[in-house]
C-alpha cells in the first residue's frame, strides 16, 4: 500500500485529528500561523513540515511549555485543544492508543 502524497484534512484525519499532523495544525492556529479555517488538506508533507519548522521557532520562544504561553495565547491553547479532545472523544477517540506504553 502506497503513503498518501497528500494530507488528508485535520477534520478528515484518524482518530478525530489526535495525530502528531493534527497537533501541529491546532497548535499553528494558537500561534495564528495559519488561520483556524486552513485545515491543511491537500497539503503535501513539504508544507506540513515547513509550517512544524515556524511552529518549533514560535515554542522555542516559551520553553516548549504551554504554562509559560501569554495569557491570550494560553487561553486560546486551551480553548482550540479543548474543542478537539471534545470532538474526538465524540468520535469515538479514548486516548488509550497515545498512552499504551505508559502502563
Amino acid at each position: 500500500m502506497n503513503k498518501p502524497d497528500k494530507y488528508v484534512g485535520i477534520n478528515n484525519d484518524i482518530n478525530g485529528g489526535m495525530t502528531t499532523i493534527g497537533r501541529i495544525i491546532r497548535d499553528a492556529w494558537v500561534f495564528e500561523l495559519i488561520p483556524e479555517s486552513e485545515t491543511c488538506e491537500g497539503w503535501n508533507l513539504a508544507g506540513i513540515d515547513a509550517l512544524l519548522q515556524k511552529l518549533n521557532t514560535e515554542w522555542d520562544k516559551y520553553g516548549c511549555l504551554v504554562s509559560r504561553l501569554p495569557e491570550d495565547l494560553y487561553k486560546r491553547h486551551q480553548r482550540i485543544h479543548d474543542k478537539a479532545i471534545a470532538n474526538a472523544k465524540a468520535k469515538g477517540w479514548s486516548g488509550e492508543f497515545e498512552t499504551e506504553d505508559e502502563k
